[in-house]
């Protein structure tokens, strides 16, 4: 296991910890199909040398849009939102990112800056990649540099579904529809029953400024989802049921 490694976090009134991974990364339990940390058991093992783990408690920042972009981060468990904007001013919630995801990449690939803050809506376990320590693992692992390019994808794809969202749906409804749909896909599992399980990790307000309306619209509408048998909502965790009628929304 790799020594911890002091990273420069831009943040002091929020203490990160540095500490040993549980585990090493190709026995992590939150590894996902895809997702950068599915490499194989070798590159991992290299990639767990260039890192260290850092705990982050929830409600802490981690990255402020516009900084130097220094680190690119993993997610090892734990949730993060993805916000644009000023602090000072109207901000939007970009998405939510869980387990497996990796922050600021196109940002350090790029040497720019970051392009969205993030902050933990849970706490959180990272790994903290520093830039010239990322950009030298790529260059050894043909493997990583194809995972890194299909990372790239994958948040385009993202981007899209989010212009989809509020561009297309004509309706609350079909926004918030695809909203959950999209978040099931992104944080969420699919069940022995084919259905989809995720945790509600956003306010209703929240949840408003991804969907242009009101946070009270939201509470109606997630009202009536649940009325129809289309989701339900125990314990903090959303079950999609009838996933195709939340997509079709239009």
């Amino acid at each position: 296991m790799a020594d911890a490694i002091n990273i420069a976090i831009p943040h002091p009134r929020h203490k990160l910890v540095l500490r040993p991974a549980p585990v090493g990364c190709a026995a992590c339990s939150n590894r996902r199909p895809g997702w950068f940390c599915s490499l194989g058991s070798a590159v991992l093992a290299d990639l767990e040398l260039a890192t260290s783990t850092i705990s982050l408690p929830a409600q802490a920042p981690l990255f402020t849009q516009g900084e130097d972009a220094r680190c690119l981060y993993l997610i090892c468990s734990g949730y993060l939102k993805l916000t644009a904007g000023r602090s000072n001013d109207r901000q939007m919630i970009v998405r939510v990112a869980g387990p497996g995801s990796m922050l600021g990449l196109y940002a350090v690939l790029s040497h720019g800056v970051y392009e969205t803050s993030a902050e933990s809506l849970t706490a959180a376990q990272l790994r903290p990649v520093e830039r010239d320590r990322f950009s030298g693992f790529l260059r050894a692992h043909k493997e990583a540099q194809m995972r890194a390019v299909q990372c790239i994808c994958q948040e385009y794809r993202f981007a899209l579904q989010d212009a989809c969202r509020i561009a297309l749906a004509e309706t609350v409804a079909g926004r918030l529809g695809h909203l959950l749909f999209d978040l099931a896909h992104q944080i969420g599992e699919q069940l022995p029953s084919g259905e989809f399980s995720f945790p509600l990790l956003l306010t209703h307000e929240e949840m408003a400024s991804m969907t242009c309306t009101t946070r009270e619209t939201v509470t109606r509408t997630l009202g009536q989802f649940r009325k129809d048998g289309w989701i339900s909502i125990d314990d903090s965790m959303v079950t999609l049921h009838r996933a195709e009628q939340l997509q079709a929304l239009l």
